[in-house]
């Protein structure tokens, strides 16, 4: 029987291959709750919900966010609609997770 190694995200169970990977998802996850606090510290009556797609969105899509308050606001309108706003569904950057099968 063969051992794998997989890293586990304390935030939302997500399991990766390696630990760079994982890494890299808990820093998106610190960050879209960092970023759902602030707005829901900030803006009145918006629901847990909705703050917390807002962050995960942000935070997913740190990089074009940051090129455009740096004075190119045309990318935000490049970003693909993610599908997780809409349907629940796990995002695109989770395709890489190694699930753990249970083997009798």
């Amino acid at each position: 029987m063969a051992v794998v190694a997989v890293w586990k995200c304390d935030r939302d169970g997500a399991m990766f291959a390696n630990k760079k990977d994982a890494e890299e998802h808990d820093k998106m996850l610190e960050l879209a709750e960092n970023i759902s606090a602030y707005i829901e510290a900030n803006i009145e009556g918006l629901d847990e919900k909705h703050s917390e797609a807002i962050g995960l969105l942000l935070s997913r899509h740190r990089e074009e966010l940051a090129k455009a308050c740096k004075g190119k606001p045309e990318i935000l309108l490049e970003i693909p609609a993610d599908s997780e706003s809409s349907d629940g569904d796990k995002p695109a950057d989770k395709q890489n997770i190694t699930p753990i099968a249970g083997t009798a």
